[in-house]
């Protein structure tokens, strides 16, 4: 004798269910079921209620914090001061084991170390005052490049950047290439500094990185720079800038002169600028 058996396909139940758990972790079944209810899905309560059951649902799962999508943007080159800056961090020890982070900045343009600080620990009330300082004496930067720490995604950190509407460029998860300036910035500050000295105090770390950070500003070559270092570079640019500057109120002076002197060419010029408006 044959009997009819029913073949249970609860796939789609689950599909759902699991989908529902991942996105509100802290939510119970009625919650659920009310939005797969709202989602027009017809399916019944008794048959969604066993199957939340048997997939254990009903304990808590551990919520895994995610990270916005990051995209991906080309590492730039900055035309000018103060345009991008680079923000990292790094580790190392004293001589009796006790660990320390330092925190370094930099400004893409010209590729100058702003901040080489080290501390037992930075939270982001630290980051943000010395970022602080530093604003006071060179002005604010109009983007930060950072990774996704936890001290970059804290809210005083955020926040101080949008007061200052200086804008946050996070960099993928995983990708520190994405921030390459700084990058190669850590590994001259690590073979100079800290690979090179045995440290007894957070003092001598210091005193040590800022004599190599003038050094460093002062007299390191860049090739990306043809061979000038940060503050020859920085000096150039201002000096090409001024005498730009200089030559344009000479044209403009003698451009006017001309106008003057010329009453033919300055009637031309009002016609031309007369035929614009109508247009």
């Amino acid at each position: 004798m044959y009997y009819y058996q029913s073949v249970k396909d609860d796939s789609e139940v689950v599909g759902k269910l699991n989908d529902l758990a991942e996105r509100y972790p802290t939510r119970g079944f009625d919650n659920y079921y009310g939005k797969i209810r709202n989602q027009d899905l017809i399916w019944n309560r008794k048959r969604v209620l066993r199957i939340y059951r048997e997939m254990d649902l009903k304990m808590r799962r551990k919520r895994k914090r995610r990270l916005p999508s990051r995209i991906k943007k080309s590492l730039e080159v900055p035309t000018k001061l103060n345009a991008t800056w680079s923000i990292d961090f790094m580790s190392d020890a004293l001589i009796n084991g006790r660990r320390f982070r330092v925190l370094n900045v930099i400004d893409d343009w010209n590729r100058e170390a702003l901040i080489n600080e080290a501390y037992f620990s930075i939270p982001a009330e630290r980051l943000v005052s010395a970022l602080q300082r530093l604003i006071i004496e060179r002005g604010k930067p109009e983007v930060i490049r950072v990774d996704n720490g936890p001290e970059f995604l804290s809210k005083i950190f955020v926040n101080f950047c949008e007061q200052r509407k200086i804008i946050i460029q996070y960099i993928q998860p995983g990708k520190p290439a994405q921030n390459a300036y700084i990058e190669r910035f850590n590994r001259t500050f690590r073979e100079d500094i800290l690979d090179a000295f045995l440290f007894k105090s957070l003092i001598e770390v210091n005193a040590i990185s800022y004599e190599w950070q003038v050094d460093y500003n002062t007299n390191h070559p860049h090739k990306s720079l043809n061979g000038m270092s940060p503050y020859q570079f920085k000096t150039l640019m201002n000096e090409e800038n001024s005498s730009s500057k200089i030559f344009k109120a000479k044209m403009n002076d003698s451009n006017e002169s001309a106008l003057q002197n010329s009453p033919e060419l300055l009637n031309q010029v009002q016609e031309s600028f007369e035929e614009k408006i109508i247009i």
